[in-house]
């Protein structure tokens, strides 16, 4: 009896002290992971931004799945009324970039499983999707959306949304201290990972993001600082990023 009291209070006192919570069963979930190094988390986004897979035409569906969830997959069938964005993989061939996900958190090994089992590749957001957050995931699709995406370059223990992601940062006084793998975020709207400035002057940038223009899949482009300012976003940087 004294050996159980003491083991329990020794979990209790571990749980206290780390911060982790108890889950189902014998298990323990922790929070983020402690560090991720700068280049890590460039790396992790071209691994996605360079993935090639080769769906069929099982991996398309636009309808409701097994739980009354609507699924739209980003497949060049997917063309949507102005101003919406078409979408873009082709069945039969081999596509380079993970599709966006409303809600995905694959890694690119787990999305190239998924998609071999016969799982809808991709899903795009929509308003309802956005007011209906969790509820609108389908568990029948697979892919990667921005928070999540975000949330695998900095090697998290889950997907953090973008209203959570800035609580495990430190807002930078400007977008003039960026660095590699720091975080452009607007709540529950969108977020962007920062790769480097493309000028002197530090106007423009390159960053890392999926769900946004030009197309439904995890890419790297150039952003103007003054056009993400305008519309409400801001700068971060990870806790646990190191050099």
């Amino acid at each position: 009896m004294n050996r159980l009291f003491l083991t329990a209070a020794a979990l209790l006192l571990f749980l206290f002290i780390t911060g982790c919570a108890p889950t189902a069963g014998t298990g323990i979930a922790c929070g983020p992971s402690a560090t991720v190094r700068r280049q890590e988390t460039v790396r992790i986004a071209e691994s996605y931004r360079n993935h090639q897979w080769k769906p069929s035409q099982r991996n398309a569906f636009r309808g409701f799945d097994d739980k009354g969830i609507h699924v739209q997959t980003p497949d060049e069938g997917y063309r949507p009324a102005a101003p919406a964005r078409p979408g873009w993989w082709v069945a039969g061939r081999t596509n380079i970039g993970i599709p966006y996900q409303w809600g995905g958190f694959d890694t690119p090994d787990e999305f190239a499983r998924k998609v071999a089992m016969g799982f809808y590749a991709g899903d795009v957001y929509t308003d309802e999707k956005r007011l209906a957050l969790d509820d609108a995931v389908s568990a029948r699709a697979c892919g990667i959306d921005c928070s999540g995406f975000i949330s695998r370059c900095w090697r998290l223990d889950r997907s953090y949304s973008t209203r959570e992601l800035p609580g495990l940062c430190d807002e930078l006084p400007s977008f003039a201290e960026l660095r590699p793998g720091d975080l452009v975020n607007k709540a529950n709207d969108h977020a962007l990972l920062f790769v480097r400035f493309l000028d002197a002057e530090k106007t423009r940038f390159q960053a890392y993001e999926t769900g946004s223009p030009p197309t439904w899949k995890v890419l790297a482009h150039p952003i103007e600082v003054a056009y993400v300012q305008g519309l409400g976003y801001r700068p971060y940087r990870y806790h646990g990023i190191r050099e």
